[in-house]
């Protein structure tokens, strides 16, 4: 019964300390007895003392924020939190999705030193296919156990590779080993 207790007591602690703390002071959330007050408009408004800054909110009927508890003189904004979070929210998705589209212009794909006709040929036309699109390809060969003995065979397929598309693609990087992976970058021709 004992050990019950101090195990729920150790999960109630970790929780805590992995719990996100985000979001900033508000209100009576705010503990501080004098902070430096910036208006709804950006205008400045000087120390105030806390009972009256939050009069001033909400007689405004908005939120008293904390911005900065970590300095000397604590800043608080008057505004809508509401909507601070609302747009804080947004703007992180809209930096989400930025990243995405950023990592959707590179293409892998695999090939093996023992890869078939049909098999390469499929390949091709697919990169072919993303090249034109104007996104590069990063062409990835693993190499396992006893077949890092074939590393040059390896190079010369993929190379093979790069051949096959030299209308379309221009070599970025040459194949190099890295580890057990070799990796060579196609990146579409400029059109001149």
């Amino acid at each position: 019964m004992y050990s019950l207790f101090i195990i729920i007591g150790r999960c109630v602690a970790i929780a805590n300390v992995n719990k996100k703390n985000d979001d900033l002071l508000i209100n009576s959330q705010i503990k501080v007895p004098e902070l430096m007050v910036i208006g709804p408009n950006g205008e400045q408004m000087g120390t105030k003392k806390l009972a009256d800054a939050l009069t001033i909110a909400n007689f405004a009927g908005l939120d008293l924020v904390l911005m900065n508890s970590g300095s000397d003189r604590p800043v608080a904004k008057i505004m809508d939190y509401n909507k601070y979070k609302y747009e804080k929210s947004k703007k992180q998705k809209e930096a989400l999705k930025k990243q995405r589209e950023s990592n959707k212009e590179m293409k892998e794909y695999q090939l093996s030193y023992k890869i078939d006709v049909g098999d390469f040929e499929t390949r091709r036309k697919n990169s072919q296919a993303y090249l034109e699109k104007g996104h590069k390809i990063k062409v990835s060969m693993r190499f396992r156990g006893r077949e890092m003995v074939h590393t040059d065979i390896g190079r010369d397929t993929m190379l093979r590779f790069a051949d096959a598309l030299k209308d379309y693609a221009d070599i970025e990087s040459n194949p190099k080993l890295e580890g057990r992976t070799m990796v060579m970058i196609l990146a579409p021709k400029k059109e001149i």
